[in-house]
């Protein structure tokens, strides 16, 4: 009974939204531009003068975030569409790097931020891929042009539009993995960088494409002017992590990379005499982990009398698509065939890699979907397991491993409710943003849209699930918010074991974040 009332108290949490056109929102920051950079992937126990030491520097002269939140699923496509809309995944649609649609193809997944996905899906739906406008098409419809680049093709879901009608949506530019909109500027990137075209080969750190998209930003697109608002993602240390693992040598001179980027901007914009005149935001999507393990969840079904595949040939009802996401999967059940979705809890909550189990249908010992607002109204999974995690330390000392779909034991990955995945950077300096402050505050992803137009001076009628981080604001005058945590648990017995799973969140205001979740099976 204690359980079951916990697990109601979360469900009671209606959904969370903030409207800024409100009296404390109206205000406009000094600042002239806001120039937010993503460190995709970055750790925050990595930002020091060691390893970071532009970062570093940043953080002493203004605010760091010391108990910041990435969005579940803790990936990269899921918080970038957060950091362009402001809200939970269960709102803008996109909950997963990978998803399954039979609208968008029968037999196999789909890359959410993929081009021809992204057209494809405006197409299906009328223009809303996305089910809410980002902030590069509020910016738009307020007159304000924008610049928004990235190494990978996650940028192109914060300003996908393919007709532009508006005067400052003909202005912006859009440049994803080297691909620019309008597509004849491209040439004139090309001849800026030595008259090289984007670098197609990843190399370990991603030095070469990560310094093309940020030497187009600088020099290329901000040659005229620095528009209001400009985002540069970067493809590290996220890219070596990956590959090398979290603190390897290489993954270390990922982050230096990535901080002599940061270090690059603002010279330029210390060339331009902005910089004191421009708000830097400094973030990433999500944290990492280094992989102990990866198992074969599709395999494991197999064999266990699923009929389950990473990819359908002739799919019947109660075939089960698995889609890993690294320290995550989905399952979605052809035809939502009941009887197997109950199967598939049942095996999961006796297996060795689940962590916690998220179900459409409401059973025993597990969470509903939007306990962490991945209930997307499009076409949600049946099932989603974030698998099991611990805080032990890598080879090299550095603590987070987790399980991971597939993964290689040494490789590094995310999208677990690992306290090491869902916590990530935020460092914000500049005209508007307190000097020397290590924010005890929690905040999130979420909070970084309404943050920026409250910079701006935009005010929108479009209700967010983030809010304004005025206590990281120079001229608030209002104390930090107080913060609540909360805990919930499921239970169930299942034979000789007893599945026990667990969710710890913090609340600021109608704000939620995910601190950490796990699970496992013991003997009764």
């Amino acid at each position: 009974m204690k359980n079951t009332l916990r697990l109601a108290a979360i469900l009671s949490l209606t959904l969370i939204s903030w409207n800024l056109d409100t009296p404390s929102a109206r205000a406009k920051g000094k600042a002239e531009h806001v120039v937010m950079i993503v460190w995709d992937g970055m750790r925050p126990d990595f930002v020091t003068p060691q390893h970071a030491p532009s970062l570093y520097s940043l953080a002493t002269n203004g605010v760091f975030f010391k108990h910041h939140h990435a969005s579940y699923v803790s990936s990269t496509e899921v918080n970038g569409t957060v950091l362009a809309t402001g809200v939970h995944p269960s709102r803008s649609g996109i909950i997963a790097n990978t998803e399954y649609s039979p609208e968008m193809g029968w037999l196999s997944t789909y890359g959410t931020e993929q081009l021809d996905a992204v057209r494809r899906g405006d197409l299906l739906s009328d223009g809303r891929y996305l089910n809410v406008p980002t902030i590069a098409d509020l910016l738009h419809q307020a007159g304000i042009p924008t610049v928004i680049v990235g190494t990978k093709p996650v940028v192109l879901l914060h300003d996908r539009a393919w007709s532009r009608t508006s005067q400052a949506a003909k202005d912006s530019v859009l440049l994803f993995e080297g691909k620019a909109v309008p597509r004849a500027l491209g040439d004139s990137l090309k001849k800026l960088n030595d008259d090289k075209s984007f670098p197609t080969n990843v190399t370990y750190p991603n030095t070469a494409q990560d310094t093309w998209t940020t030497k187009s930003l600088i020099h290329g697109l901000w040659k005229k002017e620095v528009p209001k608002f400009s985002v540069l993602w970067l493809s590290e240390p996220d890219k070596s992590q990956h590959e090398t693992g979290v603190a390897s040598d290489i993954s270390l001179a990922a982050i230096d990379g990535s901080d002599q980027r940061l270090a690059e901007v603002l010279k330029a914009l210390e060339h331009r005499k902005i910089l004191d005149k421009t708000d830097i935001i400094v973030v990433s999507d999500h944290g990492f982990s280094t992989i102990n393990r990866g198992p074969d969840v599709a395999e494991i079904l197999k064999k266990r009398g699923f009929n389950a595949a990473k990819k359908f040939d002739n799919p019947e009802p109660g075939d089960v698509m698995v889609v890993g996401l690294g320290g995550s999967v989905s399952l979605y059940v052809v035809e939502r065939t009941e009887a197997v979705i109950r199967r598939l809890v049942d095996f999961l909550q006796t297996s060795d890699f689940a962590g916690v189990i998220f179900s459409r249908l409401p059973i025993e010992g597990t969470f509903p979907l939007d306990t962490t607002r991945i209930a997307t109204t499009n076409y949600p999974p049946d099932i989603v397991v974030s698998l099991r995690w611990s805080a032990d330390p890598n080879e090299r000392g550095t603590p987070g491993l987790i399980t991971s779909a597939d993964g290689t034991k040494g490789k590094g990955h995310h999208a677990s409710l690992s306290p090491f995945d869902m916590h990530n950077t935020l460092i914000a300096s500049g005209p508007d943003f307190r000097r020397g402050l290590a924010s005890e505050t929690p905040s999130g992803n979420i909070d970084v849209v309404p943050t920026i137009l409250w910079l701006l001076g935009v005010k929108s009628t479009n209700t967010f699930d983030g809010r304004i981080l005025h206590e990281a604001l120079a001229r608030s005058k209002e104390p930090p918010p107080t913060a609540t945590e909360g805990r919930i648990e499921a239970t169930r017995d299942t034979g000789f074991f007893r599945w026990h799973q667990y969710l710890r969140f913090t609340e600021v205001g109608k704000s939620i974040y995910f601190d950490e979740g796990n699970g496992r099976p013991t003997l009764k």
